[in-house]
């Protein structure tokens, strides 16, 4: 069998699936990082959740349901919207809230970003054009 056709054929097999997607891939390095644990600690049910997720995922990669899918993923992914910098990325999350101060527009609940040590400064939302006061 050529490699072509083994692509076609997945890429047949993938039309109208919901693919890997981000609450997909979340799952699958949670599933790594509790296997990499597992491969020390050797504990039976650590490697039933581990099974688990990683067969979680690879529903969500097959599902047809894609709405379904693209809700929950929006659900998981909103939550962790505020954490998510000190997941991905530790030393540039902590170097910007040392340098910035993160507000929301009161008006829209816009997130704005204020250099800190500055003082009170007035603050112009990028969306809506309030101007509000924020101490830095």
């Amino acid at each position: 069998m050529a490699n072509g056709d083994i692509q076609s054929k997945v890429a047949q097999f993938m039309r109208g699936r919901n693919g890997a997607d981000e609450l997909g891939m979340l799952t699958v390095e949670v599933a790594l990082i509790l296997g990499i644990v597992n491969a020390f600690a050797r504990q039976l049910w650590l490697g039933v959740v581990v099974v688990a997720l990683l067969a979680y995922a690879v529903f969500r990669v097959v599902s047809t349901n894609v709405g379904q899918r693209r809700k929950e993923s929006y659900g998981v992914v909103s939550k962790l919207g505020p954490v998510r910098p000190w997941i991905t990325n530790p030393r540039k999350a902590f170097e910007e809230n040392r340098a910035y101060k993160h507000a929301s527009c009161p008006q829209c609940h816009q997130h704005v970003r204020v250099p800190r040590g500055k003082g009170l400064l007035r603050v112009t939302c990028p969306t809506c054009k309030e101007k509000f006061e924020v101490r830095s």
